[in-house]
């Protein structure tokens, strides 16, 4: 079908107008009413059946000429609350919020993509759904799926796609079965006996616990899970004392447990017990007292081995040429696995890294840049996954 890429092609300009946008006027998660509202006016103007699901969420619905099989498309909303240090004409307007995860690409192209699909309305056998999801960051699935958004119509496959710096810009990350860690977030306080640091027999101090707790869970990873097995322990706050010569009264730590478990919830529940008796274990050798909470985040994201053909297939159409693919996992936590714990899903990368350009840096760093020639991949992936999914149902 050159004509989808041909019109991907004409959209082009569009597409990198509307990612500007977002990108100048970022907004943390269930706070993207402005985003949200430019998503649904656009979908209402392509003559879809639109909806506001969890909070801020967007959900158009195209029906095809035909009944057939049900296929979402996701996109993500929302930013961070991470400072801009890019020197571009669309930087961040809002203070202490940022792009830097490359979600304003994620919803401009699946804006794209919608309209290009609206036009083959009378060539689709079944149904699309066009999900724009908020607060991915902190789990915002679950809330649409809650509020039904795999139902009515009962969605049959899901895609996803992430623009991803550190695979090379005209490459494709590609694999089946566990592709993105399961995390578990945690906040820890540590609460000792303030006093003066001139007389430090007589306080109790909660710092020297609490760096003894931060050095010795790394043992969990190292000496205690299977080498096979990855898990990814990180402190990314640690917050304590009020000045230079006071023992402090108490600490307060938070990070995350990132793992890729093949028996995800029983070795999770080792995990997190190991992870406690720990911290329990050090808080009685040094007498502090220890309170800690779990945060539930997201599973392991699965993809479906029986959709990896499609997708591949639509690569290549998509690229031009079969050397592209990089069987690509990582750590990091996604929450388009609660879809893939539901409903066969496929999560793919599409390559951002471009030092050339500036977008070599990681995800979630206040250089991150997107190289804006690869959004037009994107777009065609998303009407060609759809298309070859629908077609082969």
């Amino acid at each position: 079908m050159e004509s989808i890429k041909k019109r991907v092609n004409e959209l082009e300009d569009e597409l990198i107008r509307l990612r500007r946008d977002f990108h100048k006027h970022p907004e943390l998660g269930y706070q993207e009413t402005r985003t949200s509202k430019i998503v649904a006016d656009y979908l209402t103007d392509l003559g879809l059946e639109v909806s506001n699901v969890a909070k801020t969420g967007v959900v158009g619905l195209l029906r095809g000429k035909k009944p057939g099989k049900t296929v979402m498309l996701r996109a993500d909303l929302d930013a961070i609350p991470q400072n801009e240090e890019v020197d571009v004409e669309y930087k961040s307007v809002n203070p202490g919020v940022m792009h830097a995860c490359g979600h304003d690409g994620h919803t401009s192209m699946l804006m794209i993509a919608a309209k290009i699909l609206s036009e083959y309305k009378d060539e689709i056998n079944g149904n699309i759904k066009f999900v724009f999801q908020p607060n991915e960051e902190e789990a915002g699935a679950l809330d649409m799926i809650r509020e039904g958004v795999l139902e009515n119509p009962k969605v049959d496959a899901g895609f996803g796609i992430h623009l991803w710096t550190p695979i090379e810009s005209g490459m494709v990350g590609l694999a089946e079965g566990p592709v993105m860690g399961a995390m578990e977030e945690f906040e820890l306080t540590i609460t000792g006996k303030p006093g003066h640091t001139g007389s430090p027999h007589t306080a109790i101090d909660p710092i020297i616990a609490a760096t003894n707790i931060v050095q010795s869970l790394q043992t969990l990873q190292t000496r205690e899970t299977d080498p096979l097995s990855p898990v990814a322990i990180m402190v990314g706050k640690f917050h304590g004392g009020t000045g230079r010569n006071i023992i402090a009264q108490k600490v307060e730590i938070g990070g995350t447990i990132r793992f890729l478990f093949k028996d995800e919830e029983n070795e999770k529940r080792k995990l997190l017990s190991s992870f406690e008796r720990l911290i329990r274990g050090i808080c009685e050798a040094m007498r502090v007292e220890y309170s800690i909470r779990f945060i539930p985040s997201n599973p392991a994201l699965q993809n479906s081995k029986k959709l990896l053909a499609g997708v591949r297939k639509a690569a290549v159409e998509t690229y031009g040429r079969e050397d592209i693919f990089v069987e690509h996992r990582n750590m990091a936590g996604e929450d388009f696995a609660e879809f893939s714990k539901r409903v066969p899903c496929m999560f793919y990368f599409i390559g951002n890294g471009n030092p050339s350009k500036g977008t070599q840096y990681p995800h979630h760093h206040p250089l991150f840049q997107l190289d804006e020639d690869t959004l037009k991949y994107g777009v065609e992936m998303h009407v060609r996954s759809a298309l070859e999914y629908l077609a082969q149902e």
